[in-house]
């Protein structure tokens, strides 16, 4: 056996008939000294890197032999960058991604609270130095970080972002409690701005056509992530906070949010100009971004926040099904102290029958049934009212409902479009008619200003035969023949001096 050190690359041989791997094939420095129970590991998986008979490598063996040329040649190494995608699992194991801002690397802590000192550092957002062996996760051919220690290395660059920005606004009020609109009992029109495409917006319409099929929604779709899309989410609540201008339905209250993701792609909502866009917006707004420990900006300066979008959609209407259920018993509480205050009237009428008065039973209850006919009544006024006073409520917001049906908002449209048509066509005939007149009139200015008029009052001109117009007698000689244009036609000449 060799002593501990030896030189790898020239003495290292493989377990096929003892010939020798070379250098090229593991692509390491000859002369690197390894530590011993490295150089066996490579004698020992020495035969494992050996090509087919047809000189190709299968995937497998290309993945193992990456691995290991990895753990031998980095093996533990401290790596600092910040914290991304981080992903807790319920066996202890933490999965994240460290970057920097030109590479990120995956890296797993297996059962971090026993085997990973400094875990509780891990965050997404935080910068960090941590302590583990590279290596390649076999099954997807992925180089990844085994990590073993943590240590704080400041905060990385969006949470200081994100903690300036949120002391910022804070210290200007705009978290202020009093500042909190209140959200409406039973919204009609609720404003979504959102990816017309993300699964947040199928969850928000499924839970209010389930909960409110009564309520409208009206979408605002927008991009959620990227460049320039906190710019888009801005604007969006700008014009449902000022719809008259912009052409849109008045909402009772906007959701905006979008679904989960890492801190990079819901860095849109932590944008000042989101924020005070939110603030500003005249209109209550929910803010429904990511999950439930997702925490933004936008989040803050909302009037309410949910956790998710589905919540979001939870929060602002009451339920069809328990308003209902609410009317039941509302009906059962009003109907009971009435139906108890006829049975006792009852008993009492059957107690006088049976007593010393049962005689004059006639005289002595008349005053009590009237009395209990009374109570009766109005009990039964009193709950009548109340249901009536319910199922009109129940009707109109049915009847306000039909009102916004998809057909009638299309007549309404089709008959503004027409009453459009004949208003416009009667300016435009009105402006053709005013073009032809001041055409005519241009027209006779033309014929009274032209050279036909002139020569209808006598004047004439006088051209040579070439055409050249005459002003002077010194532009003609002896012989030259002339033509002279007058009212009636042309005169042909000849000039003798």
């Amino acid at each position: 056996m060799e002593a501990p050190g030896r030189q790898f690359g020239k003495e290292l041989r493989s377990s096929r008939g003892g010939k020798s791997l070379s250098d090229r094939e593991f692509s390491l420095h000859i002369g690197k000294t390894l530590p011993y129970h490295a150089d066996m590991r490579l004698q020992e998986r020495g035969h494992q890197y050996q090509r087919g008979d047809d000189g190709v490598m299968s995937v497998s063996r290309l993945v193992r032999r990456m691995k290991n040329i990895l753990e031998i040649e980095i093996g533990d190494v401290w790596v600092e960058g910040e914290v991304s995608n981080l992903r807790k699992q319920g066996n202890g194991h933490f999965y994240f991604s460290v970057k920097d801002d030109k590479a990120q690397l995956a890296c797993a802590a297996f059962n971090a609270e026993r085997r990973c000192s400094g875990h509780e550092a891990l965050q997404d957002g935080a910068r960090v130095r941590v302590l583990g062996e590279v290596t390649i996760y076999e099954a997807r051919g992925q180089a990844q970080l085994i990590v073993k220690r943590v240590q704080p290395a400041g905060v990385g660059e969006l949470q200081a972002r994100f903690e300036e920005l949120k002391k910022k606004l804070h210290t200007e009020g705009l978290f202020a409690e009093e500042l909190k609109k209140p959200l409406p009992g039973f919204p009609q029109v609720i404003g979504l701005i959102t990816s017309a495409t993300g699964a947040a917006l199928q969850d928000i319409v499924s839970v209010l056509t389930r909960r409110a099929p009564w309520v409208k929604a009206v979408l605002f779709p927008v991009a959620v992530q990227g460049s320039g899309a906190a710019a888009g989410i801005a604007r969006a609540i700008r014009m449902m906070s000022d719809p008259e201008n912009h052409g849109l339905p008045r909402c009772d209250v906007v959701v905006v949010g979008r679904g989960g993701g890492s801190l990079e792609d819901l860095w849109n909502f932590n944008e000042e100009e989101v924020a005070r866009a939110i603030a500003n917006c005249s209109i209550p707004i929910v803010s429904a971004v990511g999950h439930e420990i997702d925490f933004t900006i936008a989040d803050f300066v909302a009037d309410l926040r949910a956790p998710t979008p589905s919540a979001a959609a939870e929060l602002i209407v009451p339920d069809e099904r328990e308003l209902r259920s609410k009317l039941q018993r509302l009906r059962g509480g009003l109907q009971r102290p009435v139906h108890a205050k006829i049975r006792s009237a009852q008993e009492l009428i059957r107690f006088a029958r049976r007593g010393v008065l049962a005689h004059d039973s006639q005289r002595v209850l008349r005053e009590p049934i009237l009395r209990a006919d009374e109570v009766a009544a109005t009990m039964r006024r009193l709950v009548a009212d109340r249901i009536s006073s319910r199922e009109q409520r129940i009707s109109d917001r049915r009847t306000a409902w039909k009102a916004r049906h998809p057909r009638l908002v299309v007549e309404r449209r089709v008959e503004g479009l027409r009453q459009f048509r004949l208003r416009y066509s009667q300016q435009a005939r009105h402006c053709l008619q005013s073009a032809f007149q001041r055409m005519e009139r241009l027209r006779q200015l033309v014929r009274t200003l032209g050279p036909e008029s002139a020569f209808e009052r006598g004047f004439s001109i006088t051209m040579s035969k070439s055409g050249t117009l005459v002003t002077d007698p010194e532009q003609v000689d002896n012989g030259d023949q002339l033509v002279t244009r007058v009212a009636g036609g042309t005169i042909e000449s000849e000039v003798v001096k």
